[in-house]
């Protein structure tokens, strides 16, 4: 295909026929995506560029539709969501391709030229040209503008980037599990999301080892925490419950213990397993009565059922749903509740407690905390101090816990520091190293 077939093959002056009119615009539509398929693959980036800006830009100033008739049909058709989803998967066709090519400075550009481009039309335009500068302009002011700029923000400078763009990984989650997404952005949300994650369990490995070498005590390197100098001791407090009554022991022992439950004796027994070491009492009475409120009276038609999978997953997902948010638009009053009086480390505890049972509820888990990101995103980072803690120990947790590498305390000896002072965690040092597989 050349790039004058994509601009002349569909200008017939009779194309548009109400009977044909859907048909037309989808021909129209896969036409242009097969050309930034092609193109995106056989050309350097900054002539895709020049290309995007020729369809969706460059006509509005010699203010003539006859060079785009894919822009004229959806115009003539007034398909305002039409020329969304076109415009919407061109630019994920474009980014998915470049972001596996690592050429992000690219992806700003393209995200750049939607928002900066100065629209100068001739006086005495068409209606139909002011028609489509709205929608040029409500594309930019849409969720799919924003979810796009994902994929820019973390390659801009750290100073012009919101705080909830530091949790992008978790969005980027939510977008990709999104049937209703474009099969690119599933693609380039998740390769994203993935890239995130491991760069962030990079960035914590060496800052633990770099941060108890003396060797490079004087040295620069990098804390990807925004906790400050505290996430080491934060770090030694997660992982200082291993051996017999480790949470990974835990989960494995009431995996094999709720086999043949019946799903009543399930709802109890898994309560009690979140609960299991939670030494606020009082707290775990508060929460304790409000699960109990929720998961007794779900599903009750089934609680004589023997435990299958199925239940299992579903039980799990609704526990998720009841700590974080119950209907993805605002914070479950567990959620809340937790935060305000200060228990964000209780909270991720329960949370990967569950995770540890249920590996296949990790992605609902983190496309609800994608939901609480969204419903705070619209506070300054001042307001929600606190939810950016929980999120800041959500993610060290996660990593430490659910993921490929182990972490472990080891006890440094007495000849090789000054233990003067220091209390009982500050005597060890973490170490981490590969494992093979968590779950199995």
């Amino acid at each position: 295909m050349t790039t004058h077939s994509l601009f002349t093959d569909l200008e017939d002056p009779n194309f548009i026929k109400p009977h044909l009119q859907p048909l037309n615009i989808q021909l129209g539509q896969e036409k242009v995506y097969g050309f930034f398929m092609e193109i995106v693959n056989q050309k350097p980036p900054e002539e895709v560029l020049r290309e995007f800006k020729r369809l969706f830009f460059d006509f509005l100033e010699s203010g003539s539709l006859n060079t785009v008739p894919i822009i004229r049909k959806l115009l003539l058709a007034n398909h305002e969501q039409e020329f969304r989803n076109t415009i919407k998967r061109c630019c994920y066709i474009i980014v998915n391709n470049w972001a596996s090519k690592r050429e992000y400075e690219y992806i700003q550009e393209l995200i750049n030229l939607l928002v900066n481009y100065d629209i100068c039309y001739k006086k005495g335009s068409y209606t139909s040209l002011h028609i489509y500068k709205s929608w040029l302009e409500n594309f930019v002011k849409s969720d799919d503008y924003q979810e796009l700029k994902l994929f820019a923000n973390r390659h801009d400078h750290k100073s012009k980037v919101h705080w909830a763009n530091r949790y992008a990984a978790y969005l980027l989650v939510a977008q990709s599990l999104d049937a209703n997404n474009p099969k690119e952005q599933q693609e380039a949300a998740q390769q994203l999301s993935q890239q995130m994650k491991d760069n962030f369990k990079f960035e914590l490995a060496m800052y633990i080892a770099r941060s108890q070498s003396a060797a490079s005590s004087n040295s620069r390197y990098v804390n990807p925490s925004i906790l400050g100098d505290n996430v080491l001791r934060l770090i030694k407090m997660i992982i200082v419950k291993k051996g017999a009554f480790s949470y990974e022991n835990l989960a494995h022992i009431f995996i094999k213990q709720t086999q043949g439950q019946t799903f009543k004796e399930f709802k109890e027994s898994i309560r009690k397993y979140l609960f299991f070491s939670v030494k606020n009492i009082g707290l775990v009475k508060t929460i304790n009565r409000q699960l109990t409120e929720n998961l007794s009276n779900w599903k009750t038609e089934c609680d004589e059922e023997i435990l299958d999978k199925n239940l299992f997953l579903r039980s799990c997902n609704r526990l998720i749903d009841c700590l974080t948010t119950e209907n993805g638009r605002e914070p479950s009053q567990l959620f809340t509740l937790l935060l305000s009086q200060g228990h964000p480390l209780t909270l991720v505890i329960i949370l990967l407690k569950i995770i540890l049972i249920c590996q296949n509820s990790r992605s609902h888990l983190e496309i609800r905390i994608a939901h609480l990101i969204r419903y705070y995103e619209k506070l300054p980072q001042n307001e929600c101090k606190w939810v950016i803690n929980f999120l800041e120990i959500f993610n060290i947790t996660f990593a430490i816990y659910a993921e490929n590498i182990e972490y472990n305390l080891i006890k440094v000896p007495k000849n090789r520091q000054n233990s003067q002072g220091k209390s009982k965690i500050e005597t060890y040092h973490v170490f981490s190293q590969l494992r093979e597989n968590i779950y199995k």
